[in-house]
């Protein structure tokens, strides 16, 4: 399986339209090279740009999901449209990923759980999701987890319950903590023996530089691909049947004891 991550550099004098006619081509640019491609989080708007959530809000069938949907087709590939800030039929904004076909239809959709802001920005103005999310690939099984979900290793032990073997995060991360984006990305993958993919933004949003730097790796740890501050392609050739070696290899998960039950009291 061939992954594509596309890095996409946000710019504030660049329109929403015009950015998703530019990553519409970005996709189609990839029929013949990927089998999968994958988006960063709120490529649209721009992960710490606030005040234009509630401004470019649409619905999960909006303007992205008709642009990207048409882009997967022609393309022929499976494509992680990064996220949205998607409003609900009844008002309410999430953080929602998008996983479309190569047909063009939507495989899955996965409303961010952890919301980063520590009640400010996308911890108050957008609802939390709840459920953990996975779409059957050809391939592999795709867990879904958005940026500040990264933190919280609970959420990928579900996922990977729920039969993720490779774990993709899009992400606004900040340019100041990139070396937690590095070091979280690598530890997910070691202790889930999975793959990970994590998909960033580069540019500026709200004036918070972004990390860029968007990230492959493999079960056993090791960067298989890594991005630079700029908007880039990061290609990478993936075996998927290294996870299930990994796993009998060296079979650690069926060692856990803590969360496979509930606690006594």
């Amino acid at each position: 399986m061939r992954a594509s991550l596309i890095q996409i550099a946000v710019d504030e004098g660049e329109s929403v339209a015009s950015r998703r006619l530019r990553v519409a081509s970005l996709v189609r640019a990839q029929a013949g090279v990927a089998d999968l491609v994958v988006l960063p989080e709120l490529w649209t708007t721009g992960a710490f740009a606030y005040e234009g959530f509630e401004r470019e809000a649409e619905p999960l069938d909006g303007p992205t999901y008709e642009l990207m949907a048409k882009a997967a087709s022609d393309a022929g590939v499976w494509l992680h449209a990064g996220s949205i800030p998607e409003r609900d039929p009844g008002g309410s904004l999430y953080n929602t990923s998008l996983v479309l076909s190569p047909s063009g239809d939507l495989a899955a959709a996965y409303r961010k759980i952890h919301r980063f802001g520590f009640d400010q920005g996308e911890a108050v103005l957008m609802g939390a999701g709840r459920d953990l999310v996975t779409a059957r690939l050809p391939w592999t099984t795709l867990g879904v987890a958005t940026c500040y979900d990264l933190r919280f290793p609970e959420l990928f032990r579900g996922l990977v319950d729920a039969g993720a073997e490779t774990l993709v995060i899009p992400a606004g991360w900040p340019e100041r903590r990139r070396a937690h984006w590095t070091l979280l990305a690598q530890a997910r993958a070691v202790e889930n023996q999975a793959f990970v993919l994590a998909c960033g933004t580069a540019g500026t949003h709200a004036g918070v530089p972004q990390a860029g730097h968007s990230i492959v790796v493999d079960p056993w740890g090791e960067v298989l691909a890594q991005a630079g501050p700029d908007e880039e392609v990061l290609t990478v050739d993936l075996d998927p049947a290294k996870v299930r070696a990994t796993r009998e290899q060296f079979p650690a998960l069926k060692d856990r004891v803590l969360g496979l039950q509930p606690p006594r009291h």
